[in-house]
């Protein structure tokens, strides 16, 4: 690793326990399960935001929830919009129940910011993301693996391009299940997050091949192994599991090995390891003892919501555009079709993503 590289300190900006030096804006979540509670806590804690509703389907928990952040329930959509008028809204349902509310808001032309995945469906991505075209709505995914201080390092590293010509690329994340009614949850709701994180690393995945695991549950794909090829003519591997656990270490992994030097970034937010062609010594970012904050998952969101805020009041495209939730359900249906058939499938992105 260059020192140069390193002696840069990547601090995201948190929102101060002062008073807000801009106008607060007014956010509404729709949502009340466990990740819900992550984007109330957001609102009602930043200084610069005002938590003004919480939607929900379930009146009692609905009132719960909203009575615990000091905030208006609702279990209709229209009457919350036309009586808060929120600035930005934040979608967190359950995981296949995404597309009918995030139509709704869309054809409002609200600020949107959308929990993953997009859908489960390719034609609903395209008519969310034509709806938000046609209002000109701010709409964004969070994609919040991005946030983790690894990534950005690793970011910086390859953007400044430390590793010299990435050869090949890995991705690995399993833990518990997370069932639905798709046999392909695992790969389009969990895997969203690599498919998502190799692509900002590495750059566009051109083809993919698959091969799947459903013996513990039959007919659902529970382990999902890929060989990718990327656009720059490096290679990738990628593995998928519903058949591990997330109390083993290493349950998530990136390793991105180049002509200069082999980076990991461990856990998502515990560790990165930079090391040199013949260098038997390592170097490596882990937080200290008093930062909490970076070694945090809970606390990407906090750091991609600052990104969110600052592009809505700028007038901005999101950090992260509903758009790359798109690519990333591309990337799961291409998959698909790959175990399915048995063949290698093209995957080259049409358009640019957020």
């Amino acid at each position: 690793m260059h020192s140069v590289a390193m002696a840069i300190d990547f601090r995201p900006p948190v929102a101060p326990r002062v008073p807000a030096t801009v106008p607060s804006l007014r956010v509404a979540v729709v949502g009340t399960g466990g990740w819900g509670e992550q984007h109330a806590r957001v609102f009602a804690d930043r200084t610069d935001t005002v938590l003004c509703a919480v939607v929900g389907r379930d009146a009692g928990r609905t009132r719960a929830r909203a009575d615990a952040y000091g905030t208006t329930p609702y279990t209709d959509l229209d009457t919350m919009l036309e009586a808060e008028r929120p600035d930005l809204v934040t979608v967190c349902l359950p995981n296949e129940e995404h597309f009918g509310p995030t139509l709704q808001l869309v054809r409002h032309g609200v600020p949107l910011l959308v929990e993953k995945p997009l859908v489960f469906d390719l034609g609903q991505a395209d008519t969310l993301l034509a709806e938000a075209d046609r209002s000109g709505a701010f709409f964004a995914i969070d994609l919040n693996h991005r946030y983790a201080e690894p990534v950005l390092r690793a970011k910086r590293l390859l953007d400044a391009g430390d590793l010299g010509d990435v050869v090949f690329a890995t991705w690995r994340f399993g833990g518990e299940p997370n069932f639905g009614t798709s046999p392909h949850a695992n790969l389009v709701e969990t895997q969203v997050h690599g498919f998502d994180m190799l692509e900002h690393l590495c750059g566009p995945v051109v083809s993919v091949m698959a091969q799947t695991y459903d013996g513990a549950r039959a007919g659902v794909f529970t382990t999902i192994a890929v060989a990718l090829e990327l656009a720059s003519g490096a290679v990738g591997t990628f593995l998928g599991t519903y058949d591990s656990s997330y109390a083993y270490p290493d349950a998530q992994r990136v390793e991105i090995n180049g002509t200069a030097g082999r980076l990991v970034i461990e856990d998502t937010v515990r560790r990165l390891v930079l090391s040199r062609p013949g260098d038997e010594t390592a170097q490596v970012w882990q937080a200290g003892y008093f930062d909490d904050e970076a070694r945090s998952f809970h606390n990407t969101f906090d750091r991609h919501v600052d990104a969110v805020l600052a592009a809505l009041r700028a007038g901005e495209e999101p950090p992260v555009h509903a758009r790359a939730g798109r690519r990333a359900l591309e990337l799961a249906h291409a998959v698909v079709r790959s175990a399915e058939q048995g063949v290698r499938v093209r995957t080259e992105p049409r358009e640019p993503v957020g």
